[in-house]
């Protein structure tokens, strides 16, 4: 499934002309995104790929979301993935409370391709050890970016945005509804 994010009406649109995201659910406790970023790449801020490794507050700079709950509910997951190939998990009982780093998946794949007029992250994830009934619901989604130029400026991009300030955590954000992938 493919989405667009938007623009948040306080952000100015600075090398990006557009970012879009495919997403998957390949097993019922899995994920799959690719997120494309078409413009004037050589105007960001995107480090080199390296070492991959957990790692926080990857939200400050360029980094590619994704927050998945079961639907409905109030317990969420975070993901952030940076073009350094930097990740992060971390889980929440309810809006922005109780979170928590989740240890309990491993590492997710990520992989960065770079052009002059395009960036694409394409991560993989296994859920499988993160909650034990978060194989078996559909998932609220909520798909998120944000990037810096290379001025260090941000634009914060999302499927849905609340009214206000950029808030990728609010629950208006979850925009997408994925459902539990056909058993085989």
């Amino acid at each position: 499934m493919r989405a667009s994010l938007n623009l948040h009406p306080t952000s100015r649109r600075r090398g990006v002309t557009r970012i879009e995201v495919d997403i998957a659910r390949p097993r019922a406790d899995a994920l799959a995104l690719r997120y494309v970023v078409t413009g004037a790449v050589n105007d960001l801020h995107l480090p080199p790929a390296g070492a991959q490794a957990r790692a926080d507050d990857l939200w400050r700079r360029t980094c590619f979301e994704a927050f998945v709950r079961t639907s409905p509910g109030a317990a969420y997951f975070e993901f952030n993935f940076a073009p350094s190939t930097r990740w992060a998990a971390y889980g929440f009982s309810g809006y922005r409370a109780g979170m928590q780093t989740v240890s309990e998946i491993a590492a997710p794949r990520i992989e960065v391709e770079r052009s002059d007029t395009h960036f694409e992250l394409r991560a993989s994830i296994d859920l499988a050890g993160a909650a034990a009934d978060l194989g078996e619901a559909t998932w609220g989604v909520s798909l998120c970016a944000v990037v810096e130029d290379a001025g260090g400026r941000l634009s914060y991009w999302a499927l849905a945005h609340p009214p206000g300030k950029a808030d990728f955590h609010h629950p208006d954000a979850f925009a997408l509804e994925l459902p539990r992938t056909a058993p085989r």
